[in-house]
């Protein structure tokens, strides 16, 4: 098959192009914003569960504080009620003394509720500023999520930009390259490798592989409009004189 050195040159382009458009491909897969964004999202959701788990211990705090608050309260009324017995007179001094020793056992029981509030009212003290410093955190990675989903965007843009850019140069190359040359560079390209690659040298631009002098010198001795393929992976081989040849 022949082909013009102004054809051969279009098909690098269009071998170039394509291999650009699979670095876009791979960038928009692989894209750096994207996992910023998700690493700040897992970030905004644990510590939206670790207010949560917070907020869930700083209500259990509370019960049991309302809990101390309801025994000490009978507590006192008990001890109220036995102090007016003792003050009204009516009662004998066996009646007394029991009732002293009972005083004596609610004071020690009010103290330990009251110790025990105490320590719990702490425990809260303490939750409530992790509480605090995890709202801050959440503010905090909010404007990150902000921040980090524009970049995401802004570079999906431009990702989506050049992939235009590029596939209509290529539908404007693939136009003006002979049909025939371009059949049999899509079919080696849907074998998974390049389909066109630029002789540099000994190596072929497609697998990099070099190729032997005996192979060489017989490429060398084509017509410069002969098409032909690396015998290593059978891509189109571009000879083009100024390029790298």
């Amino acid at each position: 098959m022949k082909a013009d050195v102004a054809q051969q040159k279009s098909l690098l382009e269009l071998a170039e192009l394509d291999a650009a458009l699979s670095r876009i491909e791979h960038r928009g897969k692989n894209l750096a914003e994207q996992q910023r964004l998700e690493e700040v999202q897992a970030a905004h959701r644990e510590a939206n569960d670790r207010l949560a788990a917070l907020q869930i211990a700083i209500e259990d705090l509370d019960a049991q504080i309302a809990k101390f608050e309801t025994e000490i309260d009978g507590v006192r009324q008990r001890e109220e009620r036995d102090r007016n017995l003792m003050a009204g007179g009516t009662v004998d001094a066996k009646q007394l003394t029991e009732l002293q020793h009972e005083l004596d056992t609610l004071e020690r029981r009010q103290s330990a509720l009251e110790d025990s509030q105490l320590e719990v009212m702490e425990r809260r003290e303490e939750l409530q500023r992790d509480q605090e410093a995890a709202l801050a955190r959440i503010d905090d990675l909010e404007g990150e999520l902000g921040a980090a989903r524009t970049a995401r965007d802004e570079a999906l843009a431009d990702i989506d930009q050049q992939r235009h850019q590029s596939v209509s140069r290529r539908d404007e190359l693939v136009a003006a390259i002979d049909s025939e040359l371009v059949s049999m560079y899509e079919r080696q390209r849907s074998r998974g490798g390049a389909g066109a690659g630029l002789l540099q040298g000994r190596r072929c631009g497609a697998c990099r592989i070099e190729i032997d002098k005996g192979e060489l010198a017989r490429i060398s001795a084509a017509a410069d409009d002969e098409v032909l393929r690396c015998p290593e992976c059978g891509a189109i081989l571009l000879r083009l004189k100024g390029t790298g040849a």
